[in-house]
């Protein structure tokens, strides 16, 4: 079931647009969602925030989060604190300086973890996180995020044993869009 008012708050922030889009995997779209517009408006943030706090309630679990870096690490902040839970930030490469970590933040070993996203279109950089997370010792089989473009990444997640849940989808989302957008 779509989150009205978080489409509303989508809508208002004008973090969708409408176009010629090129997409991070390569691909190409006549819509876009603006993480970056969404993930930087305190209204947005804290439906979203919301959002993913009655999810993860409703799976009864006292799991750690996980926010692919970049993108998902205001999502993942924000979460923690309306719930409370700790969280840790999965990098897309270890870093050359410092700790040299891949995975920042307290992960104890064999620790369940949900990570969090915020727009799934192949679901690839999620699938690398639970890699990483995997390897760090975590057990990893959920991966939430804000808007699933509904093109591959439950397919793609479901290969790597992860189960996608979002908290709307493009057919939500695009419901009223105009007659040349595909959801």
């Amino acid at each position: 079931m779509a989150n009205d008012d978080l489409i509303a708050a989508l809508r208002d922030a004008d973090a969708v647009k409408f176009g010629e889009f090129e997409l991070s995997h390569g691909g190409t779209s006549n819509y876009y969602v603006d993480k970056y517009v969404f993930e930087t408006d305190p209204d947005c943030l804290a439906h979203i925030a919301a959002a993913f706090a009655e999810r993860i309630a409703e799976w009864d679990t006292d799991a750690t989060l996980a926010g692919v870096a970049l993108g998902a690490v205001p999502l993942v902040a924000v979460t923690s604190v309306e719930t409370g839970i700790p969280y840790v930030i999965a990098r897309k490469q270890a870093k050359e300086y410092g700790t040299g970590n891949r995975i920042e933040g307290d992960l104890p070993d064999g620790e369940e973890v949900i990570i969090l996203e915020d727009i799934a279109t192949t679901g690839q950089s999620a699938v690398d996180a639970a890699e990483a997370l995997r390897e760090a010792g975590a057990v990893v089989d959920r991966v939430l995020v804000v808007v699933d473009r509904e093109e591959g990444a439950r397919e793609n997640l479901a290969d790597h044993d992860l189960e996608l849940a979002s908290l709307v989808t493009a057919s939500d989302l695009l419901a009223d869009a105009p007659d040349d957008v595909d959801a």
